[in-house]
């Protein structure tokens, strides 16, 4: 059965901006989906994070796809750095996401994220598909990152405009590139 993960990112609920229309969307075309409540949001703590997403998805396979946003994206590339070495996920969407430290988070509450940088070469080994997604006026978040997730991942970059960070404050309520990138990776399995 085909199941999307959807992780929030810092301050973020389930039922915020886009994530209640991709679920929607999503299950309406036949995808188990769970966009599980990241505890503590406003102070995060990347080891609870962690658990919620292994409990989530249970036991990862190729019929898992995985779509974070902002923190939600590295929270995912630490639990795919975990995955035993048999285990894959059929995809992964990074929606505003970084891989590394960045000027707005130097200290506080992203530390614990931030505590070894990411093992990429570990990370590749859990998917052949990685997907990228970044707005060029995004206020927290430039464009560096999604080049350091085409190099480091190998993922697909795609820039668009007008978006911001993605969030209700941008009036991002539906993506529609979220979905067609999922559904390309899935014709492609």
């Amino acid at each position: 059965m085909k199941r999307v993960v959807i992780v929030h990112g810092y301050k973020g609920k389930p039922n915020t901006n886009w994530k209640p229309w991709l679920k929607t969307e999503l299950q309406a075309e036949g995808y188990t989906v769970d966009v599980p409540e990241m505890p503590n949001t406003d102070h995060p703590v990347a080891e609870e994070w962690h658990q919620t997403l292994v409990n989530t998805i249970g036991n990862p396979d190729v019929e898992l796809y995985l779509i974070g946003h902002s923190l939600g994206c590295i929270t995912i590339l630490r639990y795919l750095e975990t995955l035993a070495s048999n285990q894959k996920v059929g995809g992964v969407i990074l929606v505003a996401g970084f891989g590394e430290r960045f000027p707005k988070y130097t200290s506080g509450s992203h530390d614990s994220f931030f505590d070894h940088p990411l093992d990429w070469q570990e990370i590749r080994k859990h998917s052949d598909n990685f997907v990228a997604i970044h707005s060029s006026d995004d206020p927290a978040i430039g464009l560096g990152q999604l080049e350091l997730f085409k190099v480091n991942l190998g993922a697909k970059a795609v820039a668009v405009q007008g978006f911001g960070h993605f969030g209700s404050a941008d009036n991002v309520y539906e993506i529609p590139i979220v979905k067609d990138e999922l559904y390309a990776i899935d014709d492609h399995l």
